[in-house]
């Protein structure tokens, strides 16, 4: 027999039962299209991810308090207040860290602001105009707040575009005197609606100078970040490491895995997103591989009834010629191409759903959240479940092609 013999023999034994063909093949489609979902909606948000990264500039870099996390117990030891005005100072002398062109501390927070009789609860950064530079932040109203406020703890803000228009609606925002908790600001400027920035939703933004939140807002000495940009992006990583000896010695630590500190460059945070996403992905595709396992037994249970049934019809096959060899090969195709089908079937189907999701996450969370087909994870998927096929079929194959030709046309 040729090989096309074969395969109209195998699809002829497929067609005879369609209904019962079908539901053998459901477990590898819905394993196969949940490693499509997973695959694609992992790649779209880490892709969603490093886009805010590189928000950021490629000069930027990121000290934060606490060690660099580096499993779920260390998480904890972010919220640490180790970064303080000294660190600050010391960073700023460039016989300690060369190359640095400009830094500013960082606070953050959630408050409620007040205009009349209108109320919001929204999230507050307090910062230099730098911030306003790396995220480029020009208000449409007024100006941003300059580093005399900063230095004289002036009670000014910055509001997003939501926040402007629920409180002030239509009317003007800018020289008006909002409260946040109780206390005073004058408005000096309002920003366009710009959406999200780095992880910040700049619409739902109050941006204040860092000594004024400190002290009238959060009432401490300590900094939750230090924004650092670099004079050129050559030197980004020589800067940062002068920032990590610079907070050894002022922190009085010789031992680096011992650090209260942890920098990051956009080149970490980058490497450290794909590793992330690269262990969740394998994590919830192992988890989904499970459910092709148990489609790879469907099918074994299946074609073993389908031996069963058709024992006349190998008895006769055998009797007019055929070989062992002839129907295990016809019985491992017939499983071949049910799970073959099943895998196209779930890449299809999976790849509806990755994009359907992508529509609703874009629109959910108001993110330009970008579909992307996992190329090399569709051809893996087919490759995959065609394997399984072969695997599973094989014991009904070898069944089938073992059987005794007068015993089996004997069979009723």
């Amino acid at each position: 027999m040729t090989l096309h013999d074969y395969a109209k023999t195998s699809f002829a034994g497929i067609r005879s039962n369609k209904s019962r063909s079908a539901l053998t093949i459901l477990g590898i489609v819905i394993g196969i299209a949940a490693i499509i979902l997973i695959m694609s909606v992992g790649k779209g948000a880490e892709n969603l991810i490093l886009e805010e990264v590189r928000g950021l500039g490629s000069r930027t870099i990121i000290v934060e308090p606490g060690r660099e996390p580096r499993g779920p117990s260390d998480f904890g030891e972010i919220f640490t207040n180790s970064l303080r005005s000294r660190d600050v100072e010391a960073l700023r002398n460039p016989s300690y860290v060369q190359g640095l062109k400009e830094l500013t501390p960082a606070v953050a927070g959630a408050v409620t602001v007040s205009y009349g009789s209108e109320t919001k609860r929204t999230n507050f950064r307090g910062s230099t105009e730098l911030i306003a530079k790396i995220l480029e932040l020009y208000p449409s109203e007024g100006s941003f707040f300059e580093e005399e406020d900063v230095k004289s703890l002036a009670p000014v803000a910055v509001i997003g575009a939501d926040v402007k228009k629920e409180l002030f609606g239509s009317s003007d925002a800018a020289g008006q005197k909002i409260k946040i908790e109780g206390r005073l600001f004058r408005v000096v400027g309002v920003l366009p609606s710009k959406g999200k920035a780095s992880f910040i939703d700049i619409d739902d933004m109050v941006f204040i100078p860092y000594t004024t939140a400190q002290k009238y807002l959060l009432g401490i000495n300590y900094f939750h970040a230090i924004i650092v940009q670099a004079e050129t992006e050559k030197i980004v990583d020589r800067v940062a490491r002068d920032i990590e000896l610079t907070l050894r010695e002022t922190h009085n630590i010789s031992d680096p895995d011992k650090d209260d500190f942890h920098v990051m460059t956009q080149a970490d945070m980058v490497k450290r997103i794909g590793t992330i996403s690269k262990i969740l992905s394998v994590l919830l595709i192992s988890i989904a591989a499970i459910s092709l396992v148990v489609g790879g037994i469907g099918i074994m249970n299946i074609m073993l009834v389908a031996v069963t049934e058709r024992t006349q019809e190998i008895g006769l096959r055998k009797a007019v010629g055929a070989t062992d060899k002839n129907i295990l090969i016809q019985f491992l195709l017939e499983a071949t191409f049910l799970t073959a089908i099943g895998g196209l079937a779930g890449v299809i189907l999976g790849t509806a759903l990755a994009f359907a999701a992508a529509v609703i996450l874009s629109r959910t969370i108001s993110l330009n959240w970008g579909f992307s087909f996992p190329v090399s994870a569709a051809f893996l998927g087919i490759g995959v479940a065609a394997c399984i096929g072969l695997i599973f079929g094989l014991y009904p194959a070898r069944r089938a092609a073992l059987k005794n030709p007068i015993e089996a046309l004997r069979h009723e």
